[in-house]
């Protein structure tokens, strides 16, 4: 490899001159010609430092006639990941991923050094899935730390981590992570695949992009096919019993797979607490998500039809009906909670609650007086609200969300029997739902295994299920 030729190259490739991040540094390595490459942000200065202080002090006379690269490596460079190549593609593709490139005269490749350090947030408990009891520590948005995280906590040679680059302009390391004896090895190739056979400029935005690359096209149905989990422990359990974690650079948010409509009624919560109380919020979750969907357009069909309301239910009937028309505000409410959510969730932290707890209150209070709205409308619609919290997948949340408005769009169109199309056209719908590299979305019930549906339906004894 020519030395200067190779340093032409890689300034124009890498474009030096145009980006003050992009370092070239020009030293001498044991008597010969030198230049380094490496990202600003991601070079660890002080390992940098030492080690052209170590390499300057090699006598020129120990390194003269070498050329063989790994040969140089194996005697002079003391840093613990180093490779080399002279792939110019391969050379500019590391460097940009915070490796530092080292280019010798006389040496018949270039040698890459492993020095990088990312920018990195601590592993603090996410957010959105906390526990009352367990691990508090969360994924983050390096890669590397996030499989340490579940290395930490499996410590088997048969737990794997793939590498995958996806994305012709971002290059985003994907990780496949996987128990090698217990994972299904058709599922395991025809992902893999899948993910090879993306071609997309960038993938900036992590998992979204990478999910909608994966999943099979149908615009029309809301219901999530991934799993999502900022939790090391969940991932680590989900690892365990036979599951794919994808993990992506840049994104806490880690895909399991594969994922059927009823692995959405598992939390970690249940697992931190004894079986029968882990059994019974499992329970409870799913009822009282399930009432969320129903529970408004079955109570707008009764209004409607006040001659079906059974004497036990006389007490849902509306004494004063209010100046708009009953769908409309059902409609008006529902957006109006997600108006709320949205500004809560551009509000600084300090202030959010006080604003979705004051914006709620005004406008219920208000709308009442007014006559706008029932208040035994918004009563419902407050259950519904704070009910849909009890499902940590925001993407279920919303899928149930839409099916809900279309069941009152249908109600109020067709009545009764708009309401049992809007069924049906649901349960076709999960029927017909395709997940991502194969499966059946309402497995076990289709098709039917009794041994997962009661692993899904009770929680059992974690000493039996790592028996098993």
């Amino acid at each position: 490899m020519n030395y200067q030729e190779t340093v032409t190259q890689l300034n124009s490739k890498l474009r030096v001159d145009s980006s003050f991040d992009l370092v070239s540094r020009e030293c001498v390595v044991a008597g010969r010609s030198a230049t380094m490459y490496f990202v600003d942000g991601f070079a660890k200065d002080q390992i940098l430092d030492k080690m052209l202080q170590f390499l300057n002090k090699i006598p020129a006379s120990d390194v003269k006639g070498l050329t063989d690269a790994q040969t140089f490596i194996a005697r002079y460079i003391t840093y613990i990941e180093v490779d080399c190549s002279d792939d110019l593609q391969t050379i500019c593709l590391q460097v940009l991923s915070g490796v530092t490139a080292l280019v010798v005269s006389g040496l018949d490749r270039v040698i890459l050094v492993d020095s990088r350090t990312y920018p990195v947030r601590g592993v603090q408990e996410p957010e959105s899935d906390r526990v009352l009891r367990g691990s508090r520590d969360g994924f983050v948005e390096t890669l590397v730390f996030n499989t340490a995280l579940i290395r930490r906590r499996l410590r088997h040679p048969a737990l794997t981590f793939e590498a995958i680059q996806v994305g012709e302009l971002s290059s985003t390391d994907i990780c496949l992570c996987y128990m090698d004896d217990r994972v299904d090895r058709r599922y395991l190739d025809t992902l893999r695949k899948r993910i090879k056979a993306i071609t997309i400029p960038s993938l900036t935005m992590s998992q979204e992009g990478l999910a909608e690359c994966l999943l099979p096209k149908q615009w029309y149905n809301p219901f999530p096919r991934i799993r999502y989990t900022e939790r090391p422990d969940s991932a680590a359990a989900s690892v365990v019993e036979g599951q794919i974690v994808l993990l992506i650079d840049n994104s806490p948010a880690a895909m399991i797979l594969p994922t059927s409509i009823f692995s959405f009624s598992q939390d970690t919560n249940d697992y931190y607490f004894p079986p029968i109380v882990g059994t019974y919020l499992r329970w409870v979750r799913s009822f009282i998500f399930m009432v969320t969907l129903f529970i408004t357009p079955i109570w707008y069909y009764l209004m409607k039809n006040q001659d079906h309301i059974p004497a036990a239910l006389e007490f849902i009937r509306i004494e004063k009906m209010g100046a708009i028309p009953l769908i409309v505000q059902l409609l008006l409410v529902e957006i109006l909670i997600d108006t709320l959510k949205l500004a809560s969730l551009n509000t600084p932290s300090s202030l959010s609650n006080a604003l979705s707890l004051v914006g709620a209150l005004v406008f219920g209070e208000f709308a009442v007086q007014a006559g706008l709205f029932v208040a035994e409308l918004l009563a419902y619609m407050a259950f519904v609200a704070i009910a849909s919290f009890t499902q940590p997948s925001h993407e279920l949340t919303y899928a149930f969300k839409l099916f809900r408005i279309l069941f009152l769009l249908l109600t109020w169109l067709f009545n009764g029997w708009g309401l049992l199309a809007g069924m049906t056209l649901m349960l076709i719908i999960l029927v017909t739902t395709k997940t991502v590299a194969g499966g059946h979305y309402l497995y076990p019930l289709f098709p039917f295994n009794a041994k997962a549906l009661l692993r899904l339906l009770v929680r059992q004894n974690i000493s039996r299920f790592n028996a098993g």
